[in-house]
């Protein structure tokens, strides 16, 4: 295997490194109402291009699941 001939000093060594850990800005568009978004997701309301793709969650009481109060195991 080649080996170097001269040994390569530390600037051109870190400056190689750090030509690859250039950070990007987040593309965002304006969606109808004005407000900054990443564009190709769905809304946290749960709307893509002005039509409701997914509904919003509902949340269960906390009487639903879980064991009914009547009810005992292994009596």
């Amino acid at each position: 295997m080649p080996n170097p001939k001269r040994k390569h000093t530390r600037s051109r060594r870190d400056s190689r490194r750090a030509a690859n850990w250039k950070l990007e800005s987040v593309p965002l568009s304006k969606d109808n109402e004005g407000r900054w978004h990443r564009p190709h997701t769905i809304s946290p309301e749960g709307f893509y291009n002005g039509i409701l793709v997914r509904p919003p969650k509902t949340k269960k009481k906390a009487g639903q699941g879980g064991a009914e109060g009547g009810e005992q195991k292994g009596s």
